[in-house]
């Protein structure tokens, strides 16, 4: 009867155990797909605040434009140069490896570019690392999708 009861305890703590860790893992996601939401807000807002704290001061993000840094997008997001008027993200899948993840997704962006139409749809790969109990992108990367 002690054995059973043991064997129902243990199989009652790893049955815990796992429904704690896919709880976190749910709720790791969630908070990445919302603070990839509020990026694309930010870029909308023009919201430099937002972008100081969620961009790694090593940032770098990879795109068809060329390699871009932290300072760079801010300077970007300041000059008002580009305006964008809508920036939908879709197709988000999060992996998580402990303190680092990785987001994929695409974008569809409504943006003019000193007067000139830069609308578009891009498939993007952002990583992401905890650091003092938050999140920040350290890396990104996009490409356009072709129009057909």
């Amino acid at each position: 009867m002690k054995r059973i009861a043991a064997a129902i305890c243990v199989a009652v703590s790893v049955f815990g155990v796992a429904i704690l860790a896919k709880t976190q893992t749910e709720s790791v996601e969630q908070e990445l797909i919302k603070l990839e939401n509020e990026w694309a807000e930010a870029w909308v807002k023009r919201d430099v605040a937002f972008f100081e704290r969620i961009e790694a001061d090593d940032y770098t993000w990879t795109s068809p434009w060329g390699v871009w840094t932290k300072a760079q997008d801010l300077a970007e997001l300041k000059s008002g140069d580009s305006v964008i008027t809508s920036w939908v993200l879709d197709d988000m899948k999060v992996r998580i490896y402990g303190d680092a993840a990785v987001v994929t997704g695409r974008s569809t962006i409504k943006e003019t570019h000193k007067g000139e139409d830069w609308s578009r749809q891009e498939r993007w790969t952002d990583t992401w690392v905890k650091r003092a109990g938050r999140w920040q992108c350290v890396a990104g990367h996009s490409s356009e999708i072709a129009q057909k």
